[in-house]
């Protein structure tokens, strides 16, 4: 987007905030930082909303607007592809709508299509693509808002087509037109232009390439530099110059994190792994069967299918027999989602993988065949290779109830859950020997690698055959899985009621806590509170429960069983315990933490004054979840300083405070410790929003001053009047005036006076 849409966001947003739409301008401006920051769970919240708001207030460019970022956070770095077309169509006929189709961004749903089929079959989709774009750019000059976005994916359908001589020549030709109109490319066309030039075996020159790309802006400034990184490792890698590559390629921890790049770092791994500086682990397999379960789910076809094969090359690579095979039998049925006439050379690189599997000679196992479940047992974890126990171990699937239940768990453990299943399924339903009612063990294992596998209606198959208890808590456990909370509730009573124990009141109490149902989850816990085998896990959890809806009595034989002190027999447990940092939500879908002090194992009383708008406020009591969002630290000073983040899970009772903005330049510290003092004596909170960087400007001789801004949150039985005498009061000594517009707008006292104040000092 250019000059013109980011103009027309601002003009938006002014508009909005003389409307009263504050908080819809702020969310506004904040959506492409939510797509390319990766702050998906706030993006997948705000963006719907800010639509919805923009079609009921009949504003078509702000839906479109709203729509495409939401479009881009989930086919951008998240890579989703056949899960997305259906609303990458939409937009685009949402874009050429008459009432839409002259917005400066219109064109970026092209983009956006184009992009979402690469993501589900680039190949497949080359000749849409093609013509889709192509049709797009007829009329697009190079200084245009979307020419270089557009010519990107040009570039890329041409590379899907087998063309890369083609898309050299498509590259270069525009970023010349580009440098005609005095405009420069994006990084991203430049790194399209790289990865044409080494498809066409010009490695040298894709490295020139991307070093004279280096000063060039990307349209994604976020994610640009680890996607650099990872192409110019591949391309490094391609050149034999390995210690280069290696040192360019990001880490796994970072790329891990960003689905776009999993096929690309993938692709240099693999170019890399013969040498000794790149490990080719167990550990390294089970991510890319963790990327491949992620292409699967998000529609990303061709790139299931190419991972498939890379994983499998490198499980050969570490003698993983087994896995390179299981990993051509993903490959081959990836086939059929793809276009059958642009399949290309994967039919053969699947056969490839299959004959190396073949040639492969598996590591020796450890022992006998009848010594290895011991083998295994006293393997040291840290140290065993999870993939080679599983080839170990294969020899007694089905025979063997202790090794069957250590491989298939193994397999589950290293992404193959399916696999475990079928053998477990095996053993205990369809075997000669299979029993004819499993132990809880052995239910729970296959329970959990259907689980897994997402073979649900195979799980209700198996639940059919259980006794009533196993039956009802099985379909509760897969109800759990699947988020379903009625469902579980439900199943978790009857099997508690026909006798299925702790498992079963554990369920219970959860899915009624989401259910909001607080008294029977709880109640469900404190039946068998002194079960030693009970875990403190569970003990929280019907604190929470309990404090939510203010059973003190429970909450009080909780904390005896956590061995917690708790001031009082009866009656509400209010006391001070410390401050905590309590993470509530904000209406933009951002999250807010909170100074408050604890008043009970799971309480607290917010302690910081919030602006208007906001659904809670100073002196507002809540609920949290008592479990750490953040470890205590290791050093003395620091665990000192550390106040412990809980997340909030509900208001308990609203405090009725009301906060006041106020503002201006900062006084000296004596009377700055005197307003601290007179608040603190009237128990009204306030809290400075400013920092150290924040300044104001003297009225005369226009010098910068130090500032201070903040609110003050006063109690319900405080009227604004009040309010106004006492900081009126307060500061009237001081060199500075404060300013508190919005107060003195209220109580209509002194307006002029405090609109003077914030125009002389520039508020």
């Amino acid at each position: 987007m250019d000059v013109d849409i980011w103009a027309w966001v601002g003009d938006t947003q002014r508009q909005l905030q003389e409307a009263g739409d504050a908080g819809l301008a702020i969310a506004l401006g904040d959506l492409p930082a939510q797509a390319y920051e990766g702050r998906y769970a706030q993006l997948d919240v705000v963006a719907p909303a800010v639509a919805g708001q923009a079609e009921t207030l009949e504003l078509p460019w702000l839906e479109f607007y709203a729509r495409y970022w939401h479009l881009v956070g989930r086919i951008g770095d998240r890579a989703q592809g056949a899960v997305a077309l259906g609303d990458a169509e939409e937009l685009l006929a949402f874009a050429q709508r008459e009432d839409v189709r002259d917005c400066p961004s219109a064109l970026a749903a092209v983009e956006a299509l184009a992009v979402a089929q690469a993501n589900a079959d680039g190949p497949g989709h080359a000749a849409d693509r093609l013509r889709l774009v192509g049709e797009a750019l007829s009329g697009v000059e190079p200084g245009a808002l979307p020419f270089c976005g557009l010519t990107t994916q040009y570039v890329m359908a041409l590379l899907d087509s087998g063309r890369p001589g083609e898309a050299v020549a498509y590259a270069e030709s525009a970023i010349e037109r580009l440098r005609a109109a005095d405009n420069d490319a994006s990084w991203e066309l430049a790194a399209a232009a790289a990865r044409a030039l080494l498809a066409a075996d010009r490695a040298e020159d894709a490295l020139g390439a991307l070093e004279a790309a280096s000063g060039l802006k990307p349209d994604d400034p976020i994610n640009r530099p680890h996607r650099e990184g990872v192409l110019r490792a591949l391309v490094l890698g391609t050149l034999g110059r390995t210690s280069e590559a290696v040192e360019a390629l990001p880490d796994l921890d970072v790329v891990g994190d960003h689905p776009h790049s999993f096929v690309e770092w993938s692709r240099a791994v693999h170019v890399l792994a013969g040498s000794s500086q790149i490990a080719n682990t167990w550990q390294l397999g089970r991510v890319l069967r963790q990327w491949i379960d992620y292409f699967a789910m998000m529609g990303g076809y061709r790139a299931r299918v190419e991972l498939a094969l890379i994983a499998g090359d490198l499980a050969i690579a570490r003698q993983g027999v087994w896995q390179a095979r299981y990993l051509a039998d993903i490959a081959e049925s990836g086939l059929a989602e793809l276009k059958e006439e642009q399949v290309g050379e994967l039919p053969a690189r699947i056969a490839k993988l299959r004959r190396d599997a073949d040639a492969t000679t598996p590591p020796e196992a450890p022992g006998p065949l009848a010594e290895r479940v011991g083998i295994f047992d006293a393997a040291d974890g840290s140290k065993a290779d999870p993939e080679r126990w599983v080839e170990w171990l294969t020899p007694l699937a089905g025979d063997d109830l202790e090794g069957t239940r250590r491989l298939t768990t193994t397999l589950g453990f290293l992404g193959y859950p399916s696999r475990g299943a079928d053998i477990y399924w095996t053993m205990m339903v369809e075997g000669e020997s299979a029993p004819g009612t499993p132990d809880d063990e052995d239910i729970a294992i296959l329970a959990n690698l259907l689980i897994e596998a997402r073979q649900d209606e195979r799980l209700e198959q198996f639940a059919a055959r259980l006794p009533e208890g196993q039956r009802h808590l099985t379909l509760a456990r897969l109800h759990r899985a699947r988020e379903r909370w009625e469902e579980t509730l439900a199943e978790a009573e009857q099997a508690l009621a026909a006798g299925a124990g702790l498992d079963a009141r554990r369920l219970l109490s959860g899915s009624a806590q989401r259910l909001d149902q607080n008294t029977k989850g709880a109640q469900a816990i404190r039946e068998v509170l002194d079960s030693p085998e009970l875990e403190d896990e569970d003990v929280w959890r019907m604190i929470v429960m309990a404090s939510s809806v203010e059973d003190w009595e429970t909450v009080r034989l909780g904390a005896a069983r956590l061995r917690m002190p708790v001031e009082g027999d009866s009656g509400p447990v209010e006391q001070e315990m410390g401050l905590i940092r309590v993470i509530l939500p904000a209406p933009d879908g951002s999250q807010r933490q909170v100074i408050s002090v604890r008043t009970g194992p799971a309480t607290a009383r917010l302690a910081m004054p919030q602006p208007p708008g906001m659904e809670f406020n100073a002196g507002d009591v809540v609920v949290f979840d008592p479990q750490l969002l953040e470890p205590v630290p290791d050093g003395a000073k620091e665990r000192e300083e550390f106040i412990p983040p809980f997340a909030a899970v509900r208001m308990l009772r609203p405090g009725g405070y009301t906060s006041w903005f106020f503002d201006g330049a900062a006084p000296s510290e004596h009377d700055w410790a005197e307003f601290n003092e007179v608040l603190a004596e009237r128990g009204w909170p306030m809290w400075v929003y400013s920092d150290e960087n924040y300044t104001v400007s003297h009225p005369t001789s226009g010098d910068r001053l130090p500032g201070v801004f903040g609110w003050v949150a006063v109690p319900p039985e405080v009227g604004p009047t009040e309010v106004d005498a006492l900081l009126d009061d307060a500061t009237e000594r001081w060199v500075h005036p404060l300013a508190w517009l919005d107060l003195a707008r209220e109580v209509g006292i002194e307006v002029e006076r405090h609109e003077r104040i914030v125009k002389e000092y520039g508020l």
